[in-house]
């Protein structure tokens, strides 16, 4: 099994999506299922927000799952000690290391955010808990001023780094630049945190892991603030058939859980979503179609048994004369070449007009007034 682990983040930076609010119901489900399938660490919140999502936080710490809970802090000894009161054995403290992001909170004031980290990493390691130090937007910051708030932080206490891309502007190029410096110049690991403002949010977590960066943050179905996160399906999926990493997470119930998480945040998953939108296995294009008839590896990368989806054969617009006779065949159906020309020339009609594929009861339907008009056009001809 590869080392790398998934600290999914779905319950802190997912929720942090707008319009997103989970019951205490809904995180306990997610983490339960989050640690069914084999992840190995969830951020469960941010204590600091208050009663009820510490009851939340303190709950899903009682459950005694097997994935490690880690809870996100600001650079504050209150913070820390909400996380304390949870239960909570791991940290995660959050400071700006960019330029702007120091001049808008700290009012510039570098030496002040330093003097805070090493405050709450030393509150937090002499209460025995492991740290996470988060540098807010890594990916902007000066590169050597970086480094020294990174190597200030392990040289403290701090057990793991997280590069943020807070804004998601890095490209998988300078994603492996940046991580690469650090690894190498780190004793401590390097884990990522990546956003999707230009759709990169996954090649970006994985050219940091291709970089030697051995934890990485993912949200559900890439939920989180903005254009979202980094994906956990399309990450777990990417590494397992692109870097042959075995993760241990179990995919065949990826489906599932996006589901359940597409439920409790009231946003569903596009059908062209990646590994778990419901197109994935979805064929209609008649040269498509006809390949995975005869080899699903023709236009599959992987088998839709492996997240959880069965493979569709659907007929519209797009569809040829094999791919409905193979579908109509499933419902014991053999026309001769007229009939299958026909039905196929209905098909395509209704198709366009209803912009969409044809269900198997509307293909049935336009098989029989096919067929009947056809009768009917060869009674004409028999008088």
């Amino acid at each position: 099994m590869n080392k790398t682990l998934i600290n999914d983040t779905t319950l802190r930076d997912g929720e942090q999506a707008a319009g997103v609010a989970f019951s205490v119901e809904e995180k306990i489900a997610i983490a339960k299922f989050l640690d069914a399938i084999g992840v190995h660490e969830i951020e469960v919140g941010i204590p600091a927000m208050g009663k009820a999502e510490q009851q939340a936080i303190a709950t899903i710490v009682n459950l005694d799952l097997q994935a490690q809970l880690l809870g996100w802090n600001r650079a504050l000894i209150s913070d820390i000690q909400a996380s304390v009161s949870c239960g909570l054995q791991r940290v995660h403290i959050s400071v700006p290391v960019s330029a702007i992001q120091i001049a808008a909170k700290f009012q510039g004031q570098w030496q002040v955010v330093l003097q805070k980290l090493r405050e709450s990493i030393s509150f937090a390691v002499d209460r025995g808990l492991f740290v996470s130090v988060g540098g807010e937007d890594s990916s902007r910051a000066e590169e050597n001023f970086l480094l020294d708030v990174v190597l200030a932080a392990q040289e403290w206490g701090a057990s793991r780094f997280r590069f943020c891309d807070t804004v998601g502007i890095l490209d998988p190029f300078a994603t492996y630049a940046k991580v690469k410096h650090l690894v190498t110049s780190l004793a401590i690991p390097v884990e990522m945190h990546t956003h999707n403002d230009f759709g990169l949010a996954t090649a970006n977590a994985l050219a940091g892991i291709k970089a030697g960066a051995l934890s990485v943050n993912t949200t559900v179905n890439g939920l989180g603030e903005r254009a979202g996160n980094a994906a956990l399906e399309e990450v777990v999926m990417a590494l397992k058939h692109l870097y042959h990493y075995d993760l241990g997470i179990d995919t065949r119930r990826l489906l599932e859980i996006s589901q359940l998480v597409a439920s409790a945040s009231g946003y569903g998953v596009p059908p062209w979503k990646a590994i778990v939108g419901e197109n994935t296995f979805t064929h209609e294009s008649g040269i498509h179609a006809h390949g995975v008839l005869q080899n699903p590896h023709t236009y599959e990368p992987y088998a839709p048994e492996e997240v959880g989806r069965e493979r569709r054969l659907v007929v519209g617009k797009h569809s040829g004369r094999h791919l409905l006779s193979s579908v109509l065949q499933q419902h014991g159906i053999i026309l001769n070449n007229e009939e299958t020309q026909s039905v196929l020339d209905a098909v395509r009609q209704e198709s366009v007009e209803k912009k969409r594929s044809l269900t198997p009861q509307e293909l049935l339907d336009l098989v029989r007034v096919q067929q009947h008009s056809l009768a009917t056009m060869a009674i004409k001809s028999d008088c």
